[in-house]
């Protein structure tokens, strides 16, 4: 996949990748072509919002491991969630996170699913846990894109259908959930993060999960998730940062990308001190323009008083 300038034309944003291994925005060229990354750490980002929700495509099997991303060949506006009918109706993924409540699945997603996968408990920086599962080779990405402080990898699963059942007990039995809303993240990395309470909190669900699982005749492989460096100062305990102001789905932005935890980054305005919090995963199926943009200043004014 080839690597962009970000200042460079109009795309249709898929949001944020971590499959290279570093954070990247995923974009479709607005007027056709392959889709294309284009890296945000460190780099000065400069970009207008158009209106609209645009299509952000399928997700067809590579091989019988991997999945990779298809811009819609139409560029079209999203209908179903951030899909128009056709790529919803192509995409061969999305039936994955199902796949344990029976039905037809393809044959693809069938040799997909029957690849080893694990289940992890991942604590975000208000302390809210989670419960979710990944496929053994999205076992590092998949976490890095979920933005948690800590997580831990709890067991290993044959199958992706078996480890969906681990997952719904662990939700039933101990009423740990399988999302977190972004605002809750975003919110969250804007205060002074406790990182001792939020790892005691981790802990003490990793030790109840794993006696459920235990309880289950199921056994238990406890792993910690390395978290990537990218993100070592949003982490950062004590530090002092700003949601920033502006809403990123319109109007014009300008900023340096400091730090990076799954869609979530820290962000410096030019000729400014003082960090921001923003998620770019705001960016989702809007179409964007890169170029030499600023953000307004009026509304940091007034978030200083």
């Amino acid at each position: 996949m080839p690597v962009i300038p970000p200042t460079n034309g109009e795309y249709v944003c898929h949001g944020v990748t971590w499959a290279t291994g570093d954070p990247r925005l995923l974009l479709a060229p607005a007027p056709g072509g392959a889709l294309v990354y284009s890296e945000i750490m460190k780099q000065q980002l400069g970009f207008a919002t158009g209106t609209g929700r645009w299509c952000t495509g399928r997700y067809p099997f590579s091989d019988t491991v991997r999945v990779e991303a298809v811009a819609c060949p139409n560029r079209a506006e999203a209908e179903q969630s951030d899909q128009c009918g056709r790529c919803f109706r192509q995409d061969e993924f999305r039936s994955a996170h199902r796949i344990h409540q029976g039905g037809a699945v393809s044959e693809a997603l069938r040799q997909y699913m029957d690849q080893p996968h694990r289940l992890y408990l991942a604590t975000f920086a208000e302390g809210t846990t989670k419960v979710g599962t990944a496929a053994e080779p999205r076992k590092q990405s998949r976490l890095d894109e979920q933005g948690a402080i800590v997580a831990t990898y709890l067991t290993i699963s044959p199958n992706g259908e078996a480890v969906r059942h681990l997952e719904e007990a662990i939700t039933a039995r101990l009423k740990i959930p399988q999302s977190v809303r972004a605002a809750t993240k975003l919110k969250a990395l804007a205060t002074q993060i406790d990182l001792s309470a939020v790892t005691t909190t981790h802990e003490q669900h990793v030790t109840r999960a794993a006696g459920e699982l235990t309880a289950m005749d199921v056994p238990v492989s406890l792993e910690k998730w390395t978290p990537p460096t990218e993100g070592a100062l949003l982490r950062a305990p004590g530090a002092t940062r700003m949601l920033y102001p502006h809403d990123l789905r319109e109007g014009e932005h300008g900023f340096t990308v400091l730090s990076c935890v799954g869609t979530q980054v820290l962000a410096r305005l030019p000729a400014s001190d003082i960090d921001y919090v923003l998620d770019l995963g705001a960016l989702k199926g809007r179409r964007i323009t890169f170029g030499n943009f600023t953000s307004a200043a009026e509304a940091f004014q007034d978030s200083l008083f």
